[in-house]
C-alpha cells in the first residue's frame, strides 16, 4: 500500500467528505474482499480522534471503509491518557500521516461544561464531571472574553472551537512522540468542527499541514 504524506492524507479525507455532503458516496473498502484482506493486518490513512456522538460516524461522514481510519472516540473528544496511548499507537505501530481531531455543534458535554460555569450549577455525577472538566477553562475564555456573566451568555460554537484548539496544544503537550513526529514531517494534525446539519468537516487548526491545500484558517503558533 502507498504510504501517503500528511497532505495527501488529509486530501483523501476531504474529499471523501465533499463526496459525502455531495450525496455521491462511493462506499470503498466495504465489500468482502477487502474483509479478507484486513484478516491480515491493517495500514490505514489516518487516525480520527472524535466526539462519541451518535452523529459523527467517522467513516460515513469522510466515505471511507474497512481499514482505512483507526478511531479512538469519547464525549466531547477530552485527552486522557488512553486516548494520548490510542493514537501514539497509530502513530508509532501502524505509521499513521494524519490525525483528525473532530468536533462538532451542538455537543451534549460542551454544554454541560457551559452549564457547569454557573455558581449554582447542579452537581453531576462524578465521572461525568471528571470527563467535561477540561472543556470549563475554555468555556470560561468564552465568557470573559465576551463580557458575559452567565450560561446564557456563552457562546457553544466559540466553546467548541477553544475547546479543539486546546485540545490539539494538550496532545502536543502531553505525547513527545506525537510532537516529534510532527516535526520530523511525517505526521500532521488537523482540527475540524463537523457541522451536523451541513455534513461539512470544515478544519478549524492544522498542524504541519500545508494550509494553502487545506484552506484551514489557523495553524499553531510555533508548528511547522
Amino acid at each position: 500500500m502507498t504510504v501517503l504524506t500528511p497532505n495527501q492524507a488529509w486530501h483523501e479525507m476531504r474529499e471523501g467528505n465533499r463526496r459525502f455532503v455531495a450525496g455521491e458516496p462511493r462506499h470503498p473498502n466495504q465489500d468482502v474482499e477487502k474483509r479478507h484482506e484486513l484478516a491480515e493486518g491493517q495500514s490505514p490513512i489516518a487516525t480520527l480522534f472524535g466526539c462519541s456522538d451518535s452523529r459523527l460516524s467517522a467513516e460515513i461522514i469522510f466515505d471511507l471503509g474497512l481499514g482505512d481510519l483507526f478511531v479512538v472516540r469519547n464525549a466531547g473528544q477530552v485527552i486522557g491518557e488512553s486516548i494520548v496511548g490510542s493514537l501514539e499507537y497509530a502513530v508509532e505501530v501502524l505509521r499513521v500521516p494524519l490525525i483528525v481531531v473532530l468536533a462538532h455543534d451542538s455537543c451534549g458535554a460542551v454544554k454541560a461544561a457551559i452549564d457547569g460555569t454557573a455558581i449554582d450549577a447542579a452537581p453531576l455525577p462524578p465521572h461525568i464531571w471528571k470527563l467535561i472538566a477540561p472543556i470549563i477553562p475554555a468555556a470560561r475564555k468564552v465568557l470573559a472574553e465576551n463580557g458575559g456573566s452567565a450560561p446564557a451568555d456563552i457562546d457553544a460554537e466559540l466553546v467548541g472551537r477553544e475547546h479543539l484548539r486546546n485540545t490539539v496544544a494538550n496532545l502536543l503537550q502531553s505525547s513527545e512522540l506525537i510532537s516529534d513526529a510532527v516535526a520530523e514531517g511525517r505526521l500532521g494534525i488537523v482540527g475540524a468542527n463537523y457541522r451536523l446539519a451541513e455534513g461539512t468537516a470544515v478544519p478549524v487548526i492544522t498542524v504541519g499541514i500545508d494550509t494553502g491545500s487545506t484552506g484551514a484558517p489557523t495553524t499553531l503558533e510555533g508548528s511547522k
